[in-house]
């Protein structure tokens, strides 16, 4: 996958492509409906702008945009900064191919980090099951003073 989307990847049911400033709506309505402190509109611009990023989006048959993915290259570490499901998209596969993606076409050997809150089960479990190692909890990281475990992947054996 390219930065740019060009090689979109078809699934059974979607498509991973380059996510743009069109397709805001549809990812402040998933944003919204998906964290209880949602990003705001300007962060997702900052990131589109980053040259340093990487969004990824998942769009269905119709070109419903069911799902969405923001990572950052810092220096020689990858950082998975967003994802999230439409609601109605979920348990569907969707989080799984848009992480791969990104693992193929932007990690390039580099190690991938994550924040997860610690009551997020579903997202923890995809995480363990994609090959991330919880590293360490770092303590009321959330502004609703809720923890965070921080989960690291070697993407080495991922990157050829």
């Amino acid at each position: 996958m390219t930065k740019n989307g060009k090689n979109d990847t078809n699934c059974a049911f979607f498509r991973v492509q380059g996510l743009g400033l069109n397709d805001l709506k549809a990812v402040i309505e998933i944003e919204n409906s998906s964290f209880a402190c949602p990003w705001s509109e300007q962060l997702f611009q900052e990131e589109l702008k980053n040259p340093s990023s990487l969004c990824l989006k998942a769009v269905d048959e119709n070109d419903e945009l069911c799902g969405y993915i923001i990572l950052r290259t810092i220096v020689d570490e990858v950082h998975l900064l967003n994802i999230a499901t439409r609601p109605k998209s979920r348990k569907k596969g969707v989080a799984q191919k848009l992480i791969e993606n990104a693992e193929q076409g932007f990690c390039c050997g580099k190690p991938l980090f994550l924040e997860v809150r610690i009551s997020n089960k579903p997202a923890l479990d995809l995480y363990k099951k994609l090959g991330f190692k919880q590293i360490y909890v770092r303590k009321r990281y959330y502004p609703d003073g809720e923890d965070a475990i921080v989960m690291e992947k070697d993407t080495c054996a991922t990157a050829e």
